[in-house]
Formats: structure tokens, C-alpha cells, sequence
């Protein structure tokens, strides 16, 4: 399995990635937090560790902490825009369900 982007959201990533000097990719994990109990953390990453593991997706390096993968393996990362709203939008095959507020989900 593994953690792909849509082609919006790996545009949005690229754009941004120019942008932040050393940064070389996306990084994705989750942590423990809100009504479901797991969110989704998105940052940009200067680096990839041995506990790492590594995906290209849309010719974005997409870093995940092997800790994380168990919870997100085979996501889709979309990027959405609506109005003046914008975000990540994830379709995780893994999770149960979300909070009402989709800002966390649940395994």
C-alpha cells in the first residue's frame, strides 16, 4: 500500500514546496486528539529519518513516521477548495468513522 495525492493536491504541495527553502516534501502523520480519537498532522518535510518511510506520488515525496503508517496506509490526500475554504481532504480506507466536524477520525 501506500499514500498517494490526487493531482490537485500534489499541485498545491509543489506550489508551496517552492516556496520553503530545504523542505522536500510533504510529511503526514496522525496524532491523538479530538471526539474520534486520531487527527491527521500535515507538515512540510526537511528530511526523512530511518523510521521513515517514503512514497512518491505525483512527483511529491509524501514522508511518513512508520508509527503512523499503520493508522493511514493506503490514504488519499485531495486538496479541496470551496468558496474561501480550503483544505486537505483525506480518504483514509482505515478509518471507522469521523467526528461530525471531520476533523478527526476513528480505526
Amino acid at each position: 500500500m501506500a499514500i498517494t495525492l490526487t493531482d490537485r493536491a500534489a499541485a498545491h504541495v509543489q506550489r508551496y514546496l517552492t516556496g520553503q527553502p530545504g523542505a522536500v516534501g510533504l510529511r503526514l502523520g496522525v496524532k491523538k486528539t479530538g471526539c474520534s480519537g486520531l487527527a491527521y498532522v500535515v507538515n512540510f518535510a526537511e528530511a526523512a529519518g530511518e523510521q521513515d518511510a517514503v512514497f512518491d506520488s505525483a512527483g511529491v515525496k509524501v514522508i511518513v513516521n512508520r508509527d503512523c503508517l499503520e493508522f493511514i496506509d493506503g490514504t488519499e490526500v485531495d486538496y479541496v477548495q470551496d468558496g474561501l475554504n480550503e483544505a486537505f481532504r483525506f480518504r483514509n480506507p482505515k478509518a471507522a468513522g469521523e467526528c461530525g466536524c471531520g476533523e478527526s477520525f476513528n480505526i
